[in-house]
């Protein structure tokens, strides 16, 4: 592509960019809102603190705003698509970067594959086409998605944008009907009580908590891509994370007065997956259980389209630096978009898929429930690397130095978030919901990746210095405290194919 094509391709994207809320869009959906409300609630009612899981919600919210905060830091001095492993191989260096890459990839993909598994499990169950296998109604997603991938975002946000505002629009709903019939009662303070909020069950209770919020860090990645980069992208994850704890914490706390402070438990193991429809019937119309449950299929597919264009802009990154085939790093002529990444992270997802339906496991409890455990552990470890890396990152830029943002923000993100991850790791059966020594095995494939990816970045150095050299920290670092782009390592001379 000549010179003045690719200036005349920027210009397209800067004019017709990503706004903060189209961001907000994407980072919301990749958190799966519905999802996490009918899919892990109840199972933090079960086997977490009961009546004290709103508590969680709140505490792993507000140590989310603290991660948001030293990233937003972060986002403002690097533009780049690359979002975690950028910003950790700004703060930490080449090799943890090139580490960080691989740990993302292989989380991002794992995470679209669980969710396309989950899709079609939910499809069989709730839609009323008789005879439809799981493997058609992930094949048609996969399509859709696939399609959606190759074109402009724009496209991808109304699709998304119209989902997302209707599932929490029908939990709104069915919150406000709870708050209309209980009065005062539908909000009890207990849940807030120490003895109640930190009681029995509490690591299981700040694992499905952590599990809920995996994908508020994505906003980032479409920092080469938004309007305005340096302002849209931390509004963005303010806004997210703030609108997902409010939401997440009335809704969870709603469902405890609707249910009773002393029964939350027993119903929660009783209903399961099908406790916010039960709750839902009880205090709503019929008709609006049957939207539920409609709504809780498209929420799958919302969710998918974010994820897939969130992975597939980390293959993009990755194979324009070398990490991964430089073809791979190319934008589609017309639309601008990671063509090369999707189609490729379309092909991989399809093959998985494929394989577990062969083997006939189950959509849900195997494909599903063992990628997005996988997803869930290695987003957590980037998100531990990303904080670290702010400290550093800062720590060596006095003047950009904040008390907050930079210094305090961070090192309480690094003590929850750590603290969570350790909890996750020593509670992890209750993720994954099996004793099967396999997929409880699942996250060695992160210590895997890490190798994989110094490796890699060795071989770079090795046999291809000008990539390694492009991969320098400072190619991150605008050169000066202007509004003036940062350098990206588009900047630098194009990676050598492996």
């Amino acid at each position: 592509m000549s010179s003045l094509n690719k200036k005349t391709l920027e210009a397209k994207q800067r004019n017709s960019g990503l706004s903060t809320w189209k961001i907000v869009f994407f980072v919301i959906a990749a958190t799966t809102p519905m999802a996490a409300m009918i899919g892990t609630v109840p199972y933090g009612f079960a086997l977490g603190t009961g009546a004290g899981m709103p508590a969680m919600y709140l505490l792993a919210g507000l140590i989310m705003l603290c991660f948001i905060s030293g990233y937003a830091a972060m986002s403002h001095k690097i533009v780049n698509t690359g979002a975690l492993y950028t910003y950790i191989r700004a703060g930490l260096g080449r090799l943890p970067g090139a580490s960080a890459a691989y740990v993302a990839v292989l989380s991002y993909i794992a995470f679209t594959i669980g969710i396309v598994g989950a899709f079609g499990y939910f499809a069989v169950m709730i839609l009323p086409f008789h005879g439809v296998s799981w493997e058609c109604y992930s094949a048609a997603l996969l399509l859709v998605v696939a399609v959606l991938g190759r074109r402009q975002l724009d496209l991808s946000v109304k699709t998304i944008g119209l989902l997302m505002c209707a599932e929490i629009l029908i939990l709104v709903i069915m919150d406000l009907a709870i708050g209309a019939d209980k009065g005062t009662g539908a909000l009890p303070a207990v849940s807030f009580s120490p003895s109640v909020a930190f009681g029995t069950g509490l690591a299981a209770a700040m694992t499905f908590a952590f599990t809920s919020y995996i994908g508020v860090e994505s906003a980032p990645l479409y920092s080469e891509e938004a309007r305005d980069p340096r302002r849209s992208i931390p509004r963005a994850g303010y806004w997210a994370v703030a609108i997902i704890t409010v939401f997440y914490t009335l809704t969870s706390w709603l469902a405890v007065g609707g249910l009773g402070v002393n029964h939350v438990r027993t119903a929660a193991a009783t209903e399961g997956g099908g406790l916010f429809f039960a709750l839902n019937a009880q205090f709503t119309a019929p008709w609006v259980t049957d939207v539920m449950k409609v709504l809780l299929v498209t929420s799958f597919l919302a969710t998918t389209i974010a994820l897939h264009n969130a992975a597939s802009r980390y293959i993009f990154a990755l194979g324009r630096e070398g990490l991964l085939p430089h073809w791979l790093g190319r934008r589609h002529p017309k639309h601008g978009s990671p063509a090369r990444a999707s189609a490729l992270l379309s092909i991989v997802t399809a093959a998985v898929v494929a394989a577990f339906a062969i083997a006939r496991l189950n959509p849900y409890t195997t494909l599903g429930v063992s990628m997005i455990s996988l997803a869930t552990i290695g987003i957590m470890v980037l998100l531990l690397a990303a904080s670290l890396a702010v400290l550093v990152y800062f720590a060596r830029r006095p003047s950009d130095r904040h008390w907050w943002t930079t210094v305090s923000a961070p090192l309480l993100a690094l003590a929850g978030l750590g603290s969570a991850l350790v909890l996750v790791l020593g509670h992890y059966k209750y993720l994954t919901g099996t004793d099967s020594s396999l997929i409880n095995g699942l996250p060695w494939l992160i210590l895997v990746a890490i190798a994989v990816g110094v490796a890699r970045a060795l071989w770079l150095r090795a046999r291809r210095p000008v990539a390694y050299a492009a991969m320098h920290p400072e190619f991150d670092t605008p050169n000066s405290h202007d509004d003036s782009p940062a350098i990206v390592p588009a900047a630098a001379p194009e990676p050598v194919a492996a």
